[in-house]
């Protein structure tokens, strides 16, 4: 064999062939991923109706194309809670995708919050995350009850996910 050929195979050669992905995703590969794919959203409804109270949810996503489903189940088997729900995509030329959620206080509270204290996100998304945060804490100790709470909460959550 030629050296020039031989230098051809060896540099086309997959550096992969042979390894197999890990089981579960390491707490960099997390953080990467949300940078990427991740959303902090804060719902802030005032009382309508027969609710005398404002209602404040919180959501911590990672949405994926379909074909990445397995990502995501190693996101859920990493944080240990959460669901995985198939969003079908009605535009033209775009993937249906797979959302994985976490809603629930407690979790966002023992497992979101300080993971993402411990692991601190690269991109803008740290500036949503401080705010998302911050919300959530005050949704703890109930704050977003009071006039002046809610009021705060609906300010902070008009600076997430702007234009930077």
């Amino acid at each position: 064999m030629n050296l020039k050929k031989r230098s051809q195979l060896i540099h086309s050669t997959s550096i992969n062939e042979g390894r197999e992905k890990p089981e579960t995703l390491s707490a960099d590969y997390i953080v990467g991923l949300t940078d990427g794919e991740g959303c902090f959203y804060v719902e802030a409804r005032t009382p309508i109706g027969a609710h005398k109270t404002p209602r404040v949810e919180l959501h911590f996503f990672i949405k994926l194309r379909e074909d990445e489903l397995f990502l995501l189940k190693k996101v859920k088997k990493f944080f240990g809670c959460g669901g995985i729900y198939r969003q079908k995509e009605y535009r033209a030329n775009q993937r249906n995708c797979y959302r994985f959620g976490i809603t629930a206080q407690e979790d966002l509270h023992k497992k979101i919050i300080p993971f993402f204290d411990t692991y601190i996100l690269q991109s803008q998304k740290l500036k949503n995350y401080l705010i998302f945060r911050e919300i959530a804490l005050m949704v703890k100790i109930k704050a977003h009850k009071s006039k002046e709470g809610f009021e705060k909460i609906q300010l902070l959550k008009s600076q997430m996910n702007r234009a930077r």
